[in-house]
This record gives structure tokens, C-alpha cells and sequence, in this order.
């Protein structure tokens, strides 16, 4: 595939940054905010698109707070210019220069795609496994600490391979280089570099390893074979290949065979959590952040609504 090239006059076209206010607005779910942002729109578009014409930006401070469900993570958030100018260089830089070498079964953060074609895919995989072999087994990997291990210049010489454009890579190199360590979470530019990231380990588990039945999403995957055997071999050469990238699996990957009851986005293969008990743990852990003050009143209710829609039936 050709390296993209005219790719930051895109982000400097007023159309553009106008499409991306108006969906960085529709996301903020503070509405005194919305209202702040839409009085003073023609200000905020006219600074960002003299900052993206003069090739002068630099990237803004971020808020850094903390999440504990499903577990703990360090997530990001920016201030509006900083979103606004995200948003252009993921929709206009990244997706048109990266998505195409994309295979269909790397899921995450694609349009039509997520956690429901994940599942969907892995429904489908031991459906047919259980027609073509009756007994199979499952490879289930995960990577230790995705965002934050991602070596920055690894990223970004596969993004030279694919981006021809200076400026567009200049100001992507600024947004990969604004985090002290791999990338953050809580901007669209980090899952589209994130689903990248990856991309020639899926490429090497579909072509070199010859697996037929595999999807991923982010750095949660599976590989579906009929021999044992054959996915410790594969398990051995991707920790092999993921050295090289500097990232590692952690603990908790292994083979399953498939009449093991095991666990993919969080949800067994119909879709729903397995048992009860885990979901009576779930909201336990939810009531105690709640008690913490580190939830709040809305956001413990509508746990317990959500997994309540979940339970098997």
C-alpha cells in the first residue's frame, strides 16, 4: 500500500474543524459547558484553524484522573481546542492512512464494529469449530498493560511507513509525544494508534501462522484450532513477536479447551456473564466505590440496571 500524502491540509479546512467542534460538543456530557462552547464557537474554530494553518501547535496540559471499574486505570481528558484538534488528526490523518491495512477482525474502535462484533465473531468461530472439528480448542492472550508499554518509536516508524505527509506526521509525533509513557487512554487519537499498534501481529498470526478462526480487540485476542499442539506453538512464536515490539502477555493467557467455560470481553460465548456470583461481586465493588465517593449516586444505579439486563436467563 502507498504511503498517504496531502493529508494535513484536511485538518486546516474550516468545514472540517466546524464537523469536529459540533461532535466534540455533542460528546461533552456537561451541558453548561455546551452552552459556554457554542456562545464563543466562532472564536474557539477561528483560533484553532489560525493555530492548524500556522503548523504552530503544541499540545495542552491534560486532566489526569482515575477510573476503578472494571479495574483501576489512569485516564486523560483535554480542553476543548485540544479535543477539537484530536478529533481532526484521528478522522483525517489516522483513519484514512491506517485503516485501510486494517484486517476485519481486529474489532476495537472501528465504525460498525466493537465489544458486539467481537462477540458476534467469536460466536460464529465456535459455531463452525464445533461443526468442522466437534472438539477444538481455544488460545485466549492478553497483553500486560497495552497503552502504557506501546514503544513510542516503534509507533512511530510504522506510521512512516504509512504517512508520507511531514506535516501530518510532525503534529501526530507531537500527540504521541505529549504522554511520558506509551499512550494514553481517553483520546481518539490513542485508540486509532492503539488498533495500529498491533497490527502486524495480526497480520502474523493470519499469514504466517496460518490461523483461519481469530479476531482481537484491542489487546484482549483469540485464536480458535483444532490441535492443542499447534497454539502452544503459536502462543511460544507471539510472545516471541510482542518481545520484539516490547510488550509481553501477562498471567493470564492460556489454552482452553472448548468445553471450558472461559471469558472474552468480559462476557461468556452467549453474550452474557456465566454466573451469578460474579455479577454479585460486580455490584458489591460498585457500592463500595460508591461509599467512597468515588461514584456517584447515577453512575452506581445504572450498574445495577446494566448488569441486571445481563444476567443469564
Amino acid at each position: 500500500m502507498k504511503r498517504k500524502n496531502n493529508l494535513y491540509q484536511e485538518i486546516c479546512k474550516m468545514e472540517n474543524i466546524i464537523s469536529a467542534f459540533d461532535e466534540v460538543c455533542k460528546n461533552v456530557k456537561n451541558k453548561n459547558k455546551v452552552q459556554n462552547y457554542k456562545q464563543y464557537k466562532c472564536i474557539y474554530i477561528s483560533r484553532i484553524y489560525n493555530i492548524l494553518n500556522s503548523k504552530t501547535y503544541e499540545v495542552g496540559k491534560y486532566n489526569v484522573f482515575t477510573i476503578y471499574d472494571p479495574k483501576q486505570r489512569r485516564i486523560v481528558s483535554q480542553n476543548l481546542q485540544d479535543k477539537v484538534i484530536n478529533h481532526l488528526v484521528a478522522r483525517h490523518i489516522l483513519y484514512p492512512s491506517i485503516m485501510p491495512c486494517l484486517i476485519d477482525q481486529n474489532v476495537a474502535s472501528r465504525k460498525g464494529m466493537g465489544t458486539h462484533k467481537g462477540l458476534e465473531y467469536s460466536k460464529e468461530y465456535n459455531r463452525k469449530c464445533k461443526i468442522k472439528y466437534k472438539d477444538y480448542y481455544i488460545l485466549k492472550c492478553d497483553v500486560s498493560k497495552f497503552f502504557a508499554s506501546i514503544d513510542k518509536e516503534i509507533l512511530k516508524e510504522k506510521l512512516k511507513r504509512k504517512i508520507k505527509d511531514k506535516d501530518a506526521i510532525d503534529i501526530v509525533f507531537k500527540i504521541i509525544d505529549s504522554e511520558e509513557n506509551g499512550l494514553c487512554i481517553g483520546t481518539m487519537t490513542s485508540q486509532a494508534l492503539a488498533i495500529f499498534y498491533l497490527n502486524d501481529l495480526d497480520h502474523y498470526i493470519k499469514e504466517e501462522l496460518k490461523i483461519k478462526y481469530y479476531v482481537r480487540y484491542q489487546d484482549d485476542f483469540l485464536l480458535f484450532n483444532e490441535s492443542k499442539e499447534y497454539l502452544k506453538y503459536c502462543f511460544e512464536k507471539i510472545k516471541d513477536f510482542l518481545e520484539k515490539e516490547h510488550l509481553q502477555l501477562n498471567g493470564k493467557s492460556r489454552i482452553y479447551k472448548n468445553t471450558n467455560n472461559f471469558i472474552f470481553l468480559g462476557r461468556n460465548n452467549k453474550g452474557k456473564y456465566a454466573r451469578y456470583r460474579n455479577i454479585k461481586r460486580k455490584i458489591k465493588y460498585r457500592r463500595y466505590l460508591y461509599n467512597c465517593n468515588k461514584i456517584n449516586l447515577m453512575q452506581y444505579i445504572s450498574t445495577i440496571n446494566c448488569y441486571k439486563n445481563l444476567l443469564v436467563k
